[in-house]
């Protein structure tokens, strides 16, 4: 099911625009130049890469692989043996020597004798503290009773002072503090009334001699006068934009003649169709590479396929026909002439070892039960013992009695 949908457009049946003369001209000689010095380039490195891919399979690696386990077995190995065998077999060790010699002694002796010791001290600290709570008790009783007769005392003679002194305020000093009242506040009076009239007359003395001569030097003096000044700096500074805009102007016509239309006219007639050119000689230069490594690899191919097959020719095929015609036939004959009546002998001289040594090994195993039974005895003989649940070869069945109050 096709889920796009189908396009409306009308295909282009425009062609790609052909090349020119030029480009034409430039794509022969350089691809042919370009193929005769890649082919070498190429059979070069395959061969190096041919060379390479043997060297790490038949070489490389076999001896990366051998070199890794030389260093499991140097450097890993013992310290695995070391630290499975030696350290931590020793630790443990050393760990059970410790609790034996350290954490057991030390329970026992914070259980048995710390402990109990303990509990004596805070007995007899419990019974000293309250013998001296006691004592104590009674202390501040008597400092109590002796403090409150003082305090009953110190309050009588205070009181009869207190009754005294406000006598003393009553009669005395509360006239004498209404009189200086009563002239500090008409001090008050007269001078606020001396102070508002003071302030008036400044204040009008301050209008009239600053700020009334202030208002009018700003209004006729110094606004008039800003404003010429104002008007004579907008003068000047259009002036000297008007002076700065002509310079500007002659100084850019004369750049512009003098340096951006003669680079522009060497920009535009002289380097852009000489880029062009080397542009499309790199881009055939490009493309040459890219078709002749791709044919030279092609031709690098057929050589090794042909190198091959007459390696193959030369070398390969003889060897087989050698082995599958001379070794093979040769070493069949030895099997069956040599190695499987060597293997037959090897089998039958194992199995007799064996047997004599299962037979050394029962005679050695009756000897020395015939000379312990001769030494100790022979093994007691079990007694019989009277079982009430019938035996395992038994069955019970309907007709059996075998509970308890129906067994026999």
């Amino acid at each position: 099911m096709d889920l796009e949908k189908p396009s409306t457009q009308k295909p282009s049946t425009q062609q790609p625009p052909a090349d020119g003369c030029l480009v034409v001209a430039i794509r022969l000689p350089v691809r042919i130049v370009v193929l005769v010095l890649v082919v070498p380039v190429r059979m070069v490195w395959d061969a190096l890469v041919v060379g390479g891919r043997f060297l790490r399979d038949t070489v490389l690696r076999p001896v990366g692989r051998a070199l890794l386990w030389v260093a499991r077995a140097v450097f890993v190995w013992p310290w695995v043996t070391l630290w499975r065998y030696v350290v931590v077999p020793l630790g443990k060790g050393l760990a059970r020597l410790g609790h034996v010699l350290l954490v057991v002694p030390a329970g026992w002796l914070y259980r048995h004798v710390l402990t109990p010791l303990g509990h004596g001290i805070a007995r007899v600290l419990r019974g000293i503290g309250a013998g001296l709570g006691r004592v104590l008790a009674g202390i501040g009783a008597g400092l109590a009773w002796v403090l409150a007769g003082i305090g009953a005392g110190l309050g009588w003679v205070l009181a009869g002072i207190g009754a005294g002194l406000a006598r003393v305020y009553r009669i005395l000093l509360t006239p004498v503090g209404h009189g200086i009242a009563w002239l500090l506040r008409g001090l008050g009076r007269v001078l606020a009334v001396v102070g508002l009239g003071a302030y008036t007359a400044l204040a009008w003395l301050v209008r009239h001699l600053l700020v009334v001569p202030a208002l009018w030097s700003y209004r006729h003096v110094l606004t008039p006068l800003g404003h010429g000044i104002a008007w004579v700096a907008r003068g000047v500074v259009r002036l000297g934009g008007m002076a700065v805009t002509g310079i500007g102007a002659v100084l850019y016509w004369t750049l512009r003649i003098l340096f951006v239309l003669p680079a522009l006219a060497v920009w535009r007639w002289i380097l852009t169709p000489v880029g062009r050119v080397l542009a499309v000689v790199g881009r055939e230069i490009g493309d040459a590479l890219g078709h002749a490594w791709r044919v030279a690899g092609r031709i690098s191919l057929a050589v090794g396929r042909f190198l091959g097959t007459l390696f193959r020719w030369i070398f390969v095929e003889p060897v087989r026909w050698v082995y599958r015609t001379v070794l093979t036939p040769v070493g069949h004959v030895v099997r069956d002439l040599v190695l499987r009546p060597a293997a037959e002998a090897a089998r039958g001289v194992g199995r007799v070892t064996r047997q004599a040594l299962a037979t050394a090994r029962e005679s050695a195993r009756q000897a020395r039960a015939d000379f312990r039974r001769m030494l100790f005895g022979g093994p007691r003989e079990p007694q019989p013992v009277a079982r009430r649940e019938p035996g395992a070869a038994e069955t019970r069945t309907l007709g059996s009695s075998t509970t308890v109050l129906t067994k026999d």
